[in-house]
């Protein structure tokens, strides 16, 4: 079975958030599982990486436009990056620009003409978020009667339904796509605009999301995004798949940028990380004073005003604070203030740094995330192999990965919160710190989390199981 796996970004290549992990990481598993993966990405204007392969002739704007394709192997997959300077090099930037909608409907078109180039139609183009949700928008109409394509299937899988992709409706000629899809049962109209990921919602053969638990908080008022109607409708081809962890990349006892490797039954490398992290911020080296990390995207969505609310508490209880991320100005305001207020107990870094990020997992002892809602999230589940104990709320992924700790029992892997309020969140710090100084404890809590098994293998077999479905249809 030939799969093509369409994405914005692309680890190590860009990456703004966990959709890069997941591009890198669930391809290489399905190719372990006997299928053929081609993954296809824009070549940002900052990506040296490939070897360039030819011209690719694009209809798009009017007229036909061309794309320079480049190519590389990784993990016996082949990765084709799409090289359009004036839609993709933009600096750092990969999203966020006014002309987003023209730049990524512009890579779905030339997904699917690449796909031309090996010869033999794919069983599956498999697209990821809004920005490929045009490919199956072409395909079921202005490439309707292509014998080339009459038996591929289209798959979407949903990582964040926040982002709608909203574009003018006036595009639609632009993008060399019919005009009827202005309204109508299959209309892309959403509340006044056009919206790509209405358009894969529709479209698409089935559709996937990043958690099970997710994909039936999608189908409701509260987490919906106002397309909670129509994800109802496809309910029957709706499926919650369970990201996985690149257990190559995010492991304590291989880990490269880590400053000492460690294990479940010998965690004494730990203290070395914890040591060298606090060093790298030039903060007093206390290794029985608990360090509670974040790495993350400042955002609403990723409960930084709950964070907020219960930062000055976590110092008042004698905790360090270290945060990794960048996202909304006030949030970075506020957390410089306070790194400023107290330079000894608090450390900030905004912006993007892969070791950094491995660094915080390894040398933290607790790992916040009380997002508001997460679709799946990676952070709890490398702070899990990390021995970093994640204290989350129950919601979509976070539910489904991290099981309250049990002291009685000994069961759990983390400490979890359900209601949407700071209180619950420092309810739950307050028992970590607890549990924090009673090592036995701990170390149990810790080694539950660094024993779970949540790698690819498992999500690819069910991603080939959705596969098989809408190839047989």
């Amino acid at each position: 079975m030939d799969i093509v796996f369409a994405v914005s970004e692309l680890a190590p290549h860009s990456k703004t958030g966990g959709l890069a992990d997941v591009a890198a990481a669930l391809p290489k598993a399905l190719a372990a599982t006997g299928l053929t993966v081609r993954v296809v990405t824009p070549r940002y204007g900052f990506i040296t990486a490939g070897e360039y392969v030819g011209d690719l002739p694009v209809p798009f704007g009017f007229g036909v436009q061309t794309a320079h394709v480049f190519r590389e192997r990784r993990h016996g997959v082949e990765i084709f990056l799409i090289d359009a300077p004036a839609y993709f090099h933009r600096g750092r930037k990969l999203y966020g620009e006014p002309d987003d909608p023209r730049r990524f409907a512009f890579f779905s078109r030339a997904v699917i003409e690449l796909t031309r180039w090996f010869g033999k139609p794919p069983d599956v183009i498999h697209g990821n978020d809004w920005m490929t949700g045009l490919i199956p928008v072409y395909l079921r109409t202005t490439l309707r009667g292509d014998p080339f394509f009459a038996r591929t299937a289209t798959i979407t899988s949903i990582h964040n339904l926040a982002f709608q992709g909203f574009f003018d409706l006036n595009d639609l000629a632009y993008f060399g796509l019919p005009g009827d899809l202005r309204q109508g049962p299959d209309g892309l109209e959403f509340s006044g605009a056009g919206s790509m990921l209405k358009g894969a919602i529709l479209a698409s053969d089935a559709l996937t999301t990043v958690s099970e638990r997710y994909a039936q908080e999608i189908q409701t008022p509260e987490y919906g995004f106002r397309m909670d109607g129509l994800l109802r409708l496809r309910r029957h081809d709706l499926v919650g798949i369970l990201n996985g962890v690149d257990y190559d990349e995010w492991n304590p006892a291989t880990d490269p940028h880590i400053a000492a490797n460690y294990t479940p039954e010998d965690l004494g490398g730990k203290r070395l990380c914890k040591a060298d992290l606090l060093a790298r911020f030039g903060m007093p080296v206390e290794l029985d004073r608990p360090a509670i990390v974040i790495v993350s995207r400042l955002s609403d969505q990723k409960g930084l005003d709950l964070v907020r609310d219960v930062a000055w508490r976590i110092l008042h209880s004698g905790a360090y604070f270290l945060l990794l991320g960048s996202g909304d100005p006030r949030y970075e305001v506020f957390f410089q203030h306070l790194r400023d207020t107290a330079p000894r107990r608090v450390a900030v870094y905004f912006g993007l740094n892969e070791p950094l990020a491995h660094q915080m997992e390894a040398g933290g002892d607790m790992f916040l995330m009380p997002s508001a809602y997460e679709p799946c999230g990676l952070n709890q589940i490398y702070s899990l192999k990390y021995g970093t104990v994640p204290i989350v709320r129950a919601t979509g992924g976070l539910d489904d990965t991290i099981q309250d700790f049990d002291r009685i029992t000994g069961t759990g892997n983390g400490l979890k919160f359900r209601a949407y309020h700071a209180n619950r969140l420092m309810e739950k710090i307050y028992e970590g710190l607890l549990l924090y100084r009673q090592p036995h404890v701990w170390r149990m809590l810790q080694q539950n989390g660094m024993r779970a098994d949540f790698s690819w293998a498992r999500a690819a077999r069910k991603y080939r199981a959705v596969y098989e479905r809408v190839c047989a249809l």
